[in-house]
């Protein structure tokens, strides 16, 4: 089949059609204006276009040249010379994208101000008892607002000092291990005594 002729010089105009009759059954329809669908006929035969052996070369050029058109982008870069900046306008939302990205650069920058100091483990720990004389369980985030403390470093003295719930009603939170909490209540018990005038043991004397 030769094809009649055409307006790039590079196409080619001779084709070798291939018959089939293998396919898929298919029809052809048409749309009114009023969106009413016809059938027109049907397709009983397909035909495959293949460039004749001696064009292959040369069909194979035409579709290289076809893809390097389709991935090169028309969109260029020009300098424009004596512009002032009154006559150029920033597109809509451009200056509500730069504010944004302004208003987070701050609070990044501020966060980064804000970085905990550690105190020393001995003064740390006295507060973490004192505020489990408060209260028997706390959260690892009430500790750390507690104590302004770093994370990391908190959970390293919770570890030795406290056990974590994982279950239960207080599931969540820390309580001091059984051998703090019994130095603690004895220290708190001796204290009291004292205090009172009363023997160590606890036990008051008749005499």
């Amino acid at each position: 089949m030769e094809l009649a002729s055409t307006d790039s010089g590079n196409a080619l105009r001779s084709y070798t059609l291939n018959m089939s009759t293998d396919f898929i059954p298919m029809s052809v329809f048409s749309e009114s204006s009023q969106g009413k669908f016809t059938v027109e006929g049907k397709i009983l035969n397909k035909f495959d276009m293949k460039p004749h052996d001696q064009n292959l070369e040369r069909y194979g050029k035409l579709c290289r040249e076809r893809t390097h058109k389709s991935m090169t982008k028309s969109r260029q870069i020009q300098v424009i010379d004596h512009v002032t900046g009154g006559h150029m306008r920033p597109m809509p939302g451009m200056d509500v994208l730069s504010f944004g990205a302004a208003e987070k650069k701050k609070v990044v920058s501020k966060g980064s101000e804000t970085k905990r100091l550690r105190k020393e483990r001995g003064e740390l720990e006295k507060i973490i008892f004192k505020l489990f004389e408060r209260q028997p369980y706390w959260t690892s985030k009430q500790l750390i607002q507690e104590t302004d403390q770093p994370e990391q470093y908190m959970k390293e003295i919770l570890k030795d000092l406290c056990v974590y719930n994982n279950k239960g009603v207080h599931q969540g939170t820390y309580e001091l291990k059984p051998e703090y909490k019994e130095s603690r209540g004895s220290a708190l018990l001796f204290g009291l005594s004292v205090g009172l005038g009363l023997p160590r043991s606890g036990v008051i004397s008749n005499h």
